[in-house]
């Protein structure tokens, strides 16, 4: 769908605007909802008008600016809050006492490393957080999908010693407790992975 959108630019419409970079699925620039999906673009086929299988094959695609945020020009979304709420959770590693004399990294044993498989590969490209209802209304309180799954990263990171304090950050009515399950986060992300699962792991370390 990226080298579709790019032929456009280049051979139809040069004021056509969207975000992209990498092509590959990595950098989460080119997210937008396409056909009534968020996704990345550069990772969404075109569906071949002879494809009997599926029922889209043939017609137009409908392609927007991801949903509930505002539209900075044709398909380049508003990033400012999303990257604002990321910034608030002090996404870095901290710890009390820095590093001792001759320390040349802080070190971690492969279990601990293994906890933070499917959180570490967020790319950020906010289709999890604007396929969520809750983060549609709340958006100004409540974190959403993307930035929970990162503090939860910080929050399991064996070589963070600030996991009190971030929990206590996000033990709040609005900032947390808006997410109500509703997994649209999931169903969407372009990694496959499951930020459902990381608030709720939040909740449960907090009950």
């Amino acid at each position: 769908m990226l080298d579709a959108l790019i032929k456009i630019k280049n051979e139809q419409d040069p004021t056509l605007t969207f975000r992209r970079s990498c092509r590959e699925g990595i950098c989460g620039s080119c997210a937008m909802n396409i056909d009534g999906v968020n996704t990345l673009a550069c990772l969404c086929y075109i569906e071949s008008k002879d494809d009997k299988k599926s029922a889209s094959s043939g017609k137009a695609t409908k392609i927007y600016p991801l949903p509930h945020m505002y539209v900075i020009k044709d398909l380049v979304p508003d990033m400012g809050n999303f990257y604002e709420q990321y910034r608030s959770i002090q996404p870095w590693l901290q710890t009390e006492n820095g590093k001792s004399e001759g320390q040349a990294e802080f070190l971690q044993t492969k279990q601990d490393r293994a906890k933070l498989d499917g959180m570490y590969e967020c790319i950020l490209c906010a289709c999890c957080s604007t396929a969520c209802p809750s983060y549609w209304w709340n958006a100004d309180k409540y974190l959403g999908p993307a930035v929970l799954m990162q503090a939860y990263r910080w929050i399991e990171d064996s070589r963070d010693d600030m996991g009190k304090k971030r929990l206590a950050e996000l033990d709040d009515a609005f900032k947390l407790y808006r997410c109500h399950t509703i997994m649209n986060c999931t169903k969407v992300c372009p990694k496959h992975l499951n930020p459902g699962k990381a608030i709720a792991q939040i909740k449960k370390k907090l009950a």
